[in-house]
């Protein structure tokens, strides 16, 4: 594996930021995070790939607070994450790549139920509700029972959900496995809808097609600690190539070495 001295703007500085990282270490039997930074800028799409067991859902769920940390903090538009965590969490989205929805529920009411945990008036929230739903095509399954709906439908709901708050922050861990291609586009035109009205996504994706064409900026995590980021030509420096076109792939693979290219 190629490990380099990473330089000290990498990870970046705090101001400006939609999520920095500072510090942030997991262990399990083994560090899963091991003293990452990070920070991601306001209004980017960002993906943070790596191979399995690198740390990045580890990552993630720490980021969206259904982790604690061992150590380090988390600052989410400038709220200590750890300290403040309803806080935080009041403009952060977290989706799975499993989507977890109630299956007796439609849409409409999954969604009047996520609306109401954030406190958000009815009648403004149906109106969200319908739009998201229009949005993501599923207007016409509105009044169905979620139990009968395929991955991609359900996924779908669970976008919905994740967004019916209106957050600022939106976190997806492998949100396009199991869907097919018109879905899998569908979802990917939200999100990058969404960073068009100024949101920031931070993404994990074993698709690194879906990174390179959607991403700003890309990290690449390793056992743990970040070891390269930037946009793609950045990337492909930092990996030695000396070929302009050379692919994302061939970049992940010569900076993680012969570890599974797989998360």
């Amino acid at each position: 594996m190629i490990v380099r001295e990473m330089d000290s703007s990498l990870g970046g500085s705090d101001t400006g930021s939609a999520l920095a990282v500072r510090g942030l270490r997991k262990v399990f039997q083994r560090p899963a995070v091991d003293g990452l930074d990070l920070t991601i800028r306001r209004g980017e799409f960002y993906a943070l790939l790596g191979p399995n067991g690198a740390g990045k859902t580890t990552t993630l769920r720490m980021v969206a607070g259904l982790m604690k940390p061992d150590a380090g903090s988390v600052s989410i538009f400038g709220i200590d994450a750890l300290a403040r965590p309803n806080a935080a969490k009041q403009i952060t989205a977290w989706v799975s790549d499993e989507p977890m929805i109630y299956d007796k529920l439609t849409p409409l009411e999954y969604l009047a139920f996520v609306a109401g945990l954030w406190g958000i008036d009815p009648k403004l929230a149906e109106t969200n509700a319908r739009d998201l739903l229009r949005w993501l095509e599923l207007a016409p399954n509105a009044d169905e029972r979620c139990e009968g709906f395929s991955k991609g439908m359900r996924q779908k709901v669970a976008l919905a959900g994740a967004l019916v708050h209106d957050p600022r922050l939106i976190i997806l861990d492998e949100p396009l496995t199991g869907l097919d291609a018109r879905a899998a586009r569908l979802v990917k035109d939200v999100l990058l809808e969404k960073v068009r009205q100024g949101c920031t996504v931070i993404m994990t994706t074993h698709i690194l097609e879906v990174a390179e064409r959607m991403a700003e900026r890309i990290g690449v995590i390793s056992r743990g600690k970040l070891i390269a980021e930037g946009t793609l030509d950045e990337l492909r420096s930092q990996a030695g190539s000396q070929v302009g076109d050379t692919s994302l792939e061939d970049v992940f693979l010569t900076l993680v070495g012969g570890e599974e290219p797989l998360p």
